[in-house]
């Protein structure tokens, strides 16, 4: 009400300046007009200060209210849209539970019989490989007794004799023939001694020997071994030097026994049996000296034994071959000899073919010309046989 009072007199402020505008009056009318307005404005402004405070309280009063419904609806909305989701939530969760347990049950289902296919092969297996290892676990307790064996067998050193012997009698038979070398040959008369083995070399009247004779000091070379693994330099040395000393004791022997010049050559061989043991001698330069200058001995492995019987087996026969050729050349005189006899039978027999050959020539020639002669006679005057073949008779008479 105020707010429309207000503004009737603000209509009616503007309505006089327009008529004072319009009109020109005096200036004392116009300020006792606007005094009056101006008093009426002054009544007027508490009251609209009133209405404008008790219009922003009932405004107030309505958003407050405004809110609660708002907020009131809001939460009816939500315990509405709550309620459905959940509803809907539970529906889901049930649906989820009944797909997992059919999945569950399907799942179980391939797990079971995929586990039981795989324990049943997987058992297989173990089985077979367990039945492999006792297998295994035989062959070694098999292999262990022959090791066993093989220890005791090579504890005697007249059994590793034997052992070393045969290796170097089975390389000498692989290569060379049973005429190129000898068994236990008694080189110096008088001593009983006997080499193992003695390769024949081709003499003026009889062979010289190359005696060969086999050595197999194991436990010396075990110990280096032992050495080694340890990685201890002291024993190492110690080793290394029991090892020069039983190989110097070996080559002293064959020398003093076996080496006879000359019957024999002024140098023998020293077979190890085993490669290792010989790779170790041969790496110590200054002993493999002093066994040749002292002992004359030169020491040898299996392939390098083997190398040494192909480059001898050369040798021998470019010897035979020397031996044979006074042989060839005799007999190639000889064959010379009975050429030129051949070649004067050849001679005289060539001459014997031309005069059959004259003598062919004259028969064939003079004689079918008659007959032929005779013949045409014959089938031109027919006569009496008898006259015919006498007249052949009387000519060829």
């Amino acid at each position: 009400m105020v707010i429309m009072l207000a503004a009737v007199l603000v209509l009616e402020v503007l309505l006089l300046l327009m008529l004072f505008a319009g009109r020109k009056g005096t200036g004392r009318d116009v300020e006792g007009k606007l005094r009056d307005i101006e008093n009426q404005l002054n009544r007027i402004d508490p009251l609209i200060r009133d209405e404008f405070g008790r219009s922003r309280e009932e405004l107030q009063k309505s958003a407050r209210e405004t809110r609660e419904e708002l907020s009131g609806s809001l939460r009816n909305s939500s315990e509405v849209i709550s309620g459905t989701v959940e509803k809907r939530l539970h529906s889901l969760q049930e649906e989820n539970v009944k797909k997992l347990e059919e999945m569950r049950a399907t799942v179980d289902e391939k797990l079971q019989s995929t586990l039981e296919k795989r324990l049943t092969e997987s058992f297989n297996v173990v089985s077979e490989r367990l039945k492999q290892v006792h297998e295994g676990l035989g062959e070694m307790k098999t292999l262990a007794t022959g090791v066993g064996d093989l220890k005791k067998v090579l504890s005697n050193v007249k059994t590793r004799g034997v052992l070393g012997e045969i290796q170097l009698g089975n390389i000498l038979e692989n290569i060379l023939s049973p005429e190129q070398y000898e068994k236990n040959v008694t080189v110096k008369e008088g001593t009983g001694e006997s080499v193992e083995y003695a390769i024949k070399y081709p003499g003026d009247d009889r062979p010289v020997y190359l005696p060969v004779d086999s050595k197999f000091p194991i436990e010396v070379y075990h110990r280096l071994l032992d050495a080694y693994e340890e990685g201890n330099p002291e024993l190492i040395a110690k080793a290394g030097k029991e090892v020069e000393s039983t190989i110097k004791k070996c080559a002293k022997d064959i020398s003093e026994k076996y080496i006879n010049p000359p019957d024999t050559t002024d140098f023998g061989i020293l077979f190890l049996p085993v490669e290792g043991l010989y790779a170790e001698i041969v790496r110590q330069t200054s002993l493999i000296e002093v066994l040749q200058r002292d002992y004359k001995i030169n020491v040898a492995g299996p392939t390098t034994l083997a190398a040494f019987l192909n480059s001898l087996r050369m040798g021998f026969r470019t010897v035979a071959i020397g031996k044979r050729t006074s042989e060839v050349w005799q007999v190639l005189t000889s064959v010379k000899k009975e050429f030129d006899k051949f070649g004067e039978v050849l001679k005289k027999a060539q001459e014997k073919i031309e005069g059959a050959g004259r003598d062919i020539e004259t028969l064939v020639g003079t004689r079918t010309r008659q007959i032929q002669s005779k013949l045409r006679s014959v089938e031109e005057m027919p006569v009496n046989n008898t006259n015919v073949i006498e007249d052949s008779k009387s000519e060829n008479d």
